[in-house]
């Protein structure tokens, strides 16, 4: 299986950085040249929706799609340069063999917020198993797409980030698609259990906190909260009649008893 790591020419720090990630656990990757904003001034006529930057991150998640799809590789899998990998991820790079027969998209990283997954969970190595993916999970990361998936992908018109596209299940790119989720996670973004002075903060991260505090929402009154409680305890008892729960992927940071 083919792993593919996105990063900008001008970011030889974060090439590095995932190299030596890559390295610690014996696995190969390609480096695929990201569209860089910068570069693309019309990008910000592009979408009204889209900062330039996630549009160039779209863009740059498309050329591994394309790549995927051009291949003779059943999958192949994905990652952005300021990952942090799991010591236990090796195995699980190298080798397809564990990846469920129906899976369209695996994925592999934490956001290390809640989103909803299946109860059933299946053991896939002695570290990991996988469980459907039902619930928004933000993040693209880190993940796996099948052949099949990527050819579909490519062909749609696209007007979301990349991690909605994939694994917003309100959108049909994703709710049309069969996804697991690794659990516990095998990649993490760095600024999202390291020290953000590294360097490695998220383009994308930065962009979307400024976004959500310019349009952020007044406070509810009472009544809009116990509205806002009741929807959730309402959506919490429909997932568990359908066998599903909302969960916190962790992340697997080294080997069991390591």
């Amino acid at each position: 299986m083919k792993c593919m790591v996105i990063n900008l020419d001008r970011s030889p720090d974060r090439l590095a950085h995932v190299t030596a990630e890559f390295a610690k656990i014996g696995v190969l990757f390609d480096r695929v040249p990201a569209v860089d904003a910068l570069h693309h001034p019309e990008f910000a006529e592009t979408s009204s929706s889209l900062t330039p930057t996630e549009v160039a991150c779209l863009m740059s998640h498309k050329v591994c799609w394309k790549i995927i799809a051009d291949g003779d590789d059943a999958f192949g899998a994905i990652f952005e340069d300021d990952i942090l990998l799991s010591e236990a991820a090796g195995p699980m790079l190298s080798d397809d063999g564990w990846i469920p027969a129906d899976a369209d998209i695996v994925k592999l990283e934490t956001g290390l917020r809640k989103t909803v997954i299946a109860m059933k969970r299946t053991s896939v190595s002695r570290a990991f198993s996988v469980a459907r993916l039902y619930g928004l999970h933000f993040g693209s990361a880190g993940y796996i797409l099948s052949r099949q998936a990527a050819l579909d992908l490519i062909a749609r018109s696209l007007v979301a980030p990349a991690d909605e596209v994939i694994f917003d299940p309100s959108l049909p790119t994703s709710s049309s698609k069969t996804i697991y989720q690794l659990l516990p996670a095998l990649c993490v973004q760095h600024d999202l259990v390291r020290e953000k002075a590294s360097g490695l903060t998220s383009l994308l991260s930065e962009e979307r906190l400024v976004r959500a505090r310019a349009n952020s929402a007044p406070k509810r009154s009472p009544v809009e909260k116990l509205v806002v409680e009741t929807r959730r305890v309402a959506r919490q008892i429909f997932d568990i009649c359908r066998l599903r729960r909302e969960k916190t992927i962790p992340f697997l940071q080294s080997m069991p008893g390591a």
